[in-house]
């Protein structure tokens, strides 16, 4: 795997990045292989680390009276970390978990704190990544308030066309909102449960 192509398409997506700050981004990052289900931060952990998808999948959820609740999902060329600890040192709401065997480059709240205060174009990549992922936040928080169930689900299918093939329609369906049935519902109307 050529991390300096990675960086690049990356820095392609959000924002470019100079040779110089792609090199010391390549020898403060790690490659790492997860499997399906390895959980790389719980509720009430502090979180250093950020994860680039390079292959796989992840997803964020909360547990509410022992139930997953589904915060958001992560695919190839995004980035997941447990947002809240990550940038603001305080324990996660939230755990962390792979859904499929995944390559991901990690990197530390260190490295990004130090390669935004040496790099100006860094400094904009994450800012870029930040917003991106606030903004995604606010477009689910506005559908999950604003939008019928068929309208959330057509929503997220016109993001990510084979979520339903890599992710459970339990963990689906908590993201959306609604309960497993409604959701076979949406899926084939003209079966009634």
């Amino acid at each position: 795997m050529n991390l300096k192509k990675i960086f690049q398409r990356i820095g392609e997506t959000y924002s470019p990045l100079t040779p110089q700050c792609q090199q010391d981004l390549f020898k403060n990052s790690i490659i790492s292989n997860f499997k399906k289900g390895d959980i790389v931060v719980r509720e009430g952990q502090y979180s250093k680390k950020a994860y680039l998808i390079i292959e796989g999948c992840a997803r964020a959820y909360y547990l509410k009276d022992g139930k997953e609740i589904s915060d958001w999902f992560t695919f190839e060329n995004q980035f997941m970390a447990s947002v809240v600890s990550f940038f603001s040192n305080q324990p996660s709401p939230h755990f962390v978990e792979f859904m499929e065997e995944s390559t991901v480059v990690e990197f530390s709240k260190e490295t990004v704190d130090l390669l935004s205060d040496k790099y100006h174009d860094f400094e904009r990549f994450i800012s870029k990544v930040v917003t991106e992922t606030m903004l995604g936040l606010c477009e689910r928080l506005n559908t999950i308030q604003f939008s019928k169930a068929d309208e959330r689900y057509q929503k997220l299918i016109a993001i990510y066309p084979d979520i339903t093939q890599r992710m459970p329609l339990t963990h689906i369906a908590s993201y959306l909102g609604i309960t497993l049935e409604t959701l076979s519902r949406i899926r084939n109307p003209k079966v009634r449960i």
